[in-house]
């Protein structure tokens, strides 16, 4: 561009007196239409009062053909005889000049937007960097302000105030922008610094600036932002459908317009991962979202498959192992596209703007689980290779928070079905209590508890409840709470007392955690039970606890007792003893007892939990089940942070019209008296058929009882579901079954009350042992 300088004179007056050639050239006013005009009348702006000394300032004229022109003007008043001014000669030229110095080079080459502004916001000056941002040659932006030559207003008023505040307060400013310019096609990040440019006199006469395009860097920093909020978003629950939407809702819509995750079959179920997909991927669909209300782009219902062919994106990313990069127009994305929107009913098809796509595989710990696909439709800018970066890394974590979920369910599921196959499925029949119960498996992230429950019958028409929990959650929980119920059985069977079972119990359960530790040390397994033991015949129960809430006893006159008892320590603790408590209850009563999941939680005050025990227990209900359901809407929370188990019984009581008892005195003779009773006594039950086996029965328990055993001795019979027969004495020797030889003159007696009756055995009391024997009253 040619180098013209302009010149004219000025009176005092501000009349134009002179015109140079290079005045009409940058202004297209010639000297006859110049001359004798006023000064103001060829500017675009109103000037402030000239100084009375030399001056130099951008000017915005106007020209000709009435656009605005920025000058670079100085100005020299003329002076008169007394040293006033007269008028003033003006050069000006067409700014900015051809730059003669290193420092304008590297001005007009630098990498980043410059740009100069006066203090009313209009252009002076522009790099070629800017020029290609802002999509115009200099010329049409100079001395325009920067609103009129951009379309965002919003980021108008933003800049305008900057470069307003900057000039007003000579103070410089650095900030972030992210917004789109007139020649690019996207939004872009700018890193941007404003300073003021001064004049010799300090006075502010423009606003220098320069814009930094950090676009790469923003969105780093966004997909950072991203990882970092994935850590804490996805994962939340151990569920693997909430955990795959949480993946989606962190994607839509700040990195996909559509984002789904599809996983395989066996991820959902309790199978072992089968060998990586080849060929044809089959995918189910679990969670997906859209920008758009609805998701129209989803031909996939939530729960339904999708068949991948083996060239589609999906496919090559889960055979691959790593993210797949698809573009609009690449030949694979186009026929995967035509064979999806084939089967996608209408208003569900991806077609209508897709550009972009990720597919990442989902794998975790070796294993690959599914894919998640990212698609841009509205978005501006398609995926790029730091996308598919971040996508992986994002897949990566997302995979490892699924799969935890997926071993959760999984172990889950494997410790309820083995809790559920030892505890009770069918109650055995028994004519002691009625009973009713209930199990809650807990729905917390730590997993199925270790809780119990059993009732067990026991000689004697006797029955014995019983309620533990094991320390800990999860499989190895239900393993030991699976030992400890067979342990508690077999000690149940050899009719020991509830202090002695417990004490028994406890040596267990230190045995089993030394074995747990190598025999090092006891590790931290432990347990609580409470073992109680309730005759109908004397109406007594006897019960104790090792670290085990005391039950509720419901009287029938609707009172609501707590069993005062002390516990003693959990069991595992070893080297403390257990303290057995009776009492004696009226037929009809309702024990209640129970684990520490239905009043114990860190939300909860326990005293307050077990007085709402006590009144729901009250409460009318159609049965022991009914009550069951009531006592557990009551107490419970909405969510237990633990396993419940719940265990009611009502006490029946076996009165004297069922029982018999005679006391024997210890010679032989007394032995066919004693026969001749008790066959009395069936003939009055309407027994006959059962005479002749207790008349054997009689005979060889209270024979041994004479000759081997000790005084007092008692025979008592019990009409129960069974015939009982019972024979006690003083001595704690109990006999033992043995087959006898031919020669041998004894030793027969017990295998033959083996052999005739359902079944026998001996247990041992305060005074000594009872043995006793049950025959079946209905035929076999």
């Amino acid at each position: 561009m040619e180098h013209v300088v302009a010149a004219a004179v000025i009176d005092a007056r501000g009349i134009v007196t002179a015109w140079s050639e290079g005045a009409r050239q940058l202004t297209g006013h010639s000297a006859a239409g110049a001359v004798g005009r006023a000064a103001t009348e060829l500017l675009a702006e109103e000037l402030p009062p000239l100084p009375a000394r030399a001056w130099s300032r951008p000017v915005v004229v106007r020209h000709h053909d009435g656009r605005p022109v920025t000058l670079a003007v100085t100005g020299c008043p003329v002076l008169g005889p007394g040293g006033e001014p007269t008028g003033w000669t003006l050069t000006a030229e067409r700014p900015p000049a051809p730059e003669p110095t290193l420092a304008g080079r590297a001005f007009q080459q630098a990498s980043m937007s410059m740009s100069v502004f006066d203090p009313r916001q209009r252009y002076l000056r522009l790099n070629e960097v800017a020029c290609k941002v802002m999509g115009v040659s200099e010329d049409v932006l100079l001395g325009r302000h920067f609103p009129e030559t951009v379309e965002d207003a919003e980021h108008s008023r933003g800049f305008n105030w900057h470069l307003r505040h900057v000039a007003e307060t000579g103070r410089p400013v650095r900030y972030e922008s992210f917004t789109g310019a007139p020649s690019l096609n996207r939004e872009h990040a700018w890193s941007i610094e404003m300073w003021p440019v001064r004049d010799e006199s300090g006075e502010v006469g423009g606003v220098a600036l320069a814009a930094f395009d950090s676009t790469e860097q923003y969105l780093s920093r966004q997909r950072l932002a991203l990882l970092n909020e994935a850590a804490a978003a996805i994962g939340t629950t151990l569920d693997v459908v909430r955990t795959t939407e949480e993946v989606v809702e962190l994607l839509v819509p700040r990195f996909a317009d559509f984002a789904c995750v599809d996983l395989l079959d066996w991820v959902l179920g309790a199978d072992e991962p089968p060998p990586a997909p080849e060929g044809e991927v089959v995918l189910r669909r679990v969670a997906h979202g859209s920008v758009h209300e609805g998701t129209p782009e989803a031909a996939v219902h939530l729960g339904g498959t999708d068949t991948h062919p083996p060239y589609s994106p999906p496919a090559r990313a889960l055979r691959e192992g790593r993210a797949v990069l698809s573009q609009a127009g690449e030949p694979d994305f186009l026929c995967w596209l035509d064979e999806r929107d084939a089967r996608a009913p209408e208003g569900r098809r991806l077609r209508r703007g897709v550009h972009s796509m990720i597919s990442v595989p989902l794998r975790a710990r070796g294993t690959t689980l599914g894919a998640l696909v990212a698609i841009r439709i509205g978005h501006a800018d398609d995926y790029e290779p730091d996308d598919a970066v971040f996508a992986e890394e994002l897949a990566s974590r997302a995979a490892v928070c699924i799969d935890n979920a997926r071993r959760f369910a999984r172990e889950r599921t494997t410790a309820l079905a083995l809790q559920h196959s030892l505890l009770p499925r069918g109650l055995p029949g028994q004519a002691a209590v009625e009973v009713a119960h209930r199990y809650l498996p807990s729905g917390s992230t730590a997993g199925i508890g270790g809780d119990w429950f059993d009732v067990i019958p026991l000689s004697g028409s006797r029955v014995a409840l019983v309620v533990g929990d094991v320390v800990g959650h999860g499989i190895p929980s239900s393993a030991t709470m699976g030992r400890l119920c067979m342990a508690v059985r077999t000690l149940a069977d050899v009719d020991l007392p509830p202090d002695e079972l417990l004490t028994h119990l406890d040596d267990l359960v230190t045995h089993l955690a030394g074995y747990e530790e190598g025999g090092d040390d006891v590790a931290e397994l432990g347990a609580t039970c409470l073992y109680a033991v309730y005759d109908p015949v004397s109406r007594r129960l006897s019960l104790a606890a090792a670290g085990h809430p005391a039950p509720a006893v419901l009287l029938p006159d609707g009172r609501v007792e707590l069993v005062r008892m002390t516990p003693g320590p959990p069991l595992g603790v070893g080297g403390l003893p257990f303290e057995a408590v009776e009492l004696e209850l009226p037929e009809g009563a309702v024990v209640a007892l129970y684990t520490d999941g239905l009043i114990e939680d860190r939300d909860r005050d326990i005293d307050r939990a077990t007085s709402e025990l006590c009144s729901a227990l009250t409460a009318p209900a159609a049965g022991l089940d009914a009550l069951c359901d009531t006592v557990l809407k009551a107490v419970l929370p909405e969510e237990p942070g633990d396993d419940v188990a719940l265990l009611l019984a009502r006490t029946r009581a076996l009165g004297a019209d069922r029982v018999a008892t005679w006391d024997v005195e210890p010679d032989p003779a007394q032995v066919a008296a004693t026969r001749q009773a008790a066959t009395e006594q069936l003939t009055e039950w309407g027994l006959e058929e059962a005479a002749f086996v207790t008349e054997l029965v009689v005979s060889e328990l209270v024979t041994n009882a004479i000759r081997y055993g000790e005084p007092p001795i008692q025979l008592r019979l019990i009409r129960d579901r069974t015939l009982i027969c019972e024979v006690s004495d003083g001595s704690s020797t109990s006999p033992h079954l043995r087959r006898a030889h031919a020669f041998d003159e004894g030793g027969r007696g017990l295998l033959l009350v083996a052999q005739l009756t359902q079944r026998w055995g001996s247990r041992q009391t305060d005074r000594g042992k009872t043995i006793w024997a049950e025959q079946l009253l209905e035929p076999r």
